[in-house]
């Protein structure tokens, strides 16, 4: 009975941060992310946009709230696009066992 059951509020960073790692992994395994930092990006948005965004991802700063967007939107996949395509591909007459 001493085993307590973590929620998943409780858990929420943990899974955040490691989420945020396998990510930033990814994108320096593809080359996205190296020592170099050689571009400035500059823009004008809303401090709510960027505290909720903080706090969503578990990041403290600007830089690492920019890499982490900005790799998960260079790595993201376009299953949803490729699964929209093949509507109607799969013949109707198929026993799909249902």
């Amino acid at each position: 009975m001493g085993a307590r059951i973590h929620s998943a509020a409780e858990n929420e960073p943990k899974v955040a941060l490691t989420r945020n790692k396998l990510i930033l992994e990814q994108a320096r395994a593809v080359g996205l992310l190296g020592t170099a930092k050689n571009t400035r990006l500059s823009g004008r948005v809303s401090s709510e946009l960027i505290e909720a965004a903080k706090k969503r991802a578990h990041v403290t700063s600007d830089t690492e709230l920019l890499e982490l967007a900005l790799s998960r939107l260079a790595l993201e996949d376009d299953f949803g696009a490729r699964l929209v395509k093949r509507k109607g591909s799969i013949p109707s007459d198929i026993d799909l066992g249902i």
